[in-house]
């Protein structure tokens, strides 16, 4: 059985439902495959936060296209994806991190963002549960928020479907065909082949494995980061609160009244694993209390693990790749959801059009890696 389509999506979290909406939308006819269930790698594990805070070119204005994008898929998609202007409040509980934030605004107000430095006490107004007992300071952008990355998947995924295009879950691709140096067709486990003449990897965790049946050596390594969310609470507006110290972490309250955090482990964790530990669970509670004591008597509702997938400099790698007609959107190293709207449109114009809307040489396919400063 073949079918013919005029894009192929390998991955079903954000990159690739977004990417495929956007195609749709400019009349490809799209086929998405995810070889488990929608949401299934790094999307539905991460913690719903959208911030607009990063220190280079490429990486604000993807981030401020796409708070523009979260800002209006109510409309778009026509139901609720729990879109808030929350905000981020980063936190400096040294002088070298004031400096640092110092320089991230100034770049980021080139580029309109509206964000600034604020005193320990404004953090205070705008947390009062916060203890700032050796806060100096914090940046602060009230437009930076949080989503639901659920119901924004369901929302491109019926977008995809409303414009004509398919979506097939439990579908893995096994076997890519490359045929006079451009992609021809993809085949499932299932046996089902598809041809087209354009092919994206956005298989987020898998993506490396991906590239390789194409004869690619994407620069793509995943490692395991864990997460909780607590029960339910009155809403009190806390922003996401990202702290610094080296035992430190981030969380926020979600507008169901839960609080959802992580900290990035200081030894990396290498690979795809979704176990959980005990040792998260009591640290990154004994975190989110030093900051916010009032949580203390607040229950750990559900922990997970999921996957940041990893690039050498700390930047996404999207474009076309050697193979002519196959394209990689990868390497998100935990900002796939932040980013995602933005970067799913701005691919999809490129793979149509040729342009990008958004300077990407950042994010670049095939670049040399260097040493980037990067917000993390």
């Amino acid at each position: 059985m073949n079918k013919t389509y005029d894009a192929i999506v390998i991955g079903g979290g954000i990159i690739g439902t977004a990417t495929g909406y956007y195609l749709a939308k400019h009349k490809l006819r799209v086929l998405l495959l995810e070889k488990d269930y929608l949401t299934a790698g790094s999307t539905g594990r991460c913690i719903t936060g959208i911030r607009q805070q990063f220190s280079t070119p490429t990486s604000i204005q993807t981030a401020m296209e796409s708070v523009r994008l979260f800002q209006s898929m109510e409309t778009e998609f026509e139901m609720d994806i729990e879109w808030k202007s929350s905000g981020y409040i980063f936190l400096a509980h040294s002088e070298d991190f004031i400096d640092m934030f110092k320089k991230n605004i100034s770049i980021q107000k080139q580029f309109g963002l509206h964000v600034e430095l604020i005193s320990a006490e404004e953090c205070k107004k705008i947390v009062p549960l916060m203890d700032i007992d050796g806060l100096l300071g914090a940046a602060w952008c009230s437009s930076d928020g949080q989503a639901n990355p659920f119901l924004v998947v369901l929302g491109y995924v019926k977008g995809i479907r409303n414009h004509g295009g398919d979506v097939s879950i439990g579908e893995e691709v096994v076997t890519i065909e490359v045929k006079g140096g451009r992609v021809r067709s993809v085949t499932t486990r299932s046996g089902q082949t598809y041809s087209a003449p354009m092919v994206l990897n956005a298989a987020g965790p898998c993506a490396k494995e991906v590239a390789g049946l194409a004869g690619i050596d994407l620069p793509v390594e995943p490692d395991r980061h864990e997460a909780l969310i607590t029960e339910g609470v009155e809403y009190t507006g806390i922003p996401m609160l990202v702290d610094y110290r080296p035992d430190g972490g981030y969380f926020v309250q979600r507008v169901t009244g839960q609080i959802i955090g992580c900290f990035t482990p200081e030894e990396k964790i290498e690979g795809k694993g979704t176990e959980s530990t005990l040792e998260f669970m009591t640290e990154m509670s004994r975190r989110m209390c030093r900051l916010v004591p009032a949580l203390e008597n607040v229950a750990v509702l559900r922990q997970w693990a999921g996957s940041y997938s990893m690039t050498p400099d700390g930047n996404p790698i999207v474009g076309e790749t050697e193979v002519e007609g196959f394209f990689c959107s990868a390497g998100m190293c935990g900002h796939g959801f932040m980013l995602g709207p933005a970067i799913g449109k701005t691919l999809a114009e490129y793979m149509c059009n040729g342009r990008w809307s958004i300077p990407m040489d950042e994010f670049a396919y095939g670049r040399s890696f260097g040493e980037m400063e990067r917000m993390r």
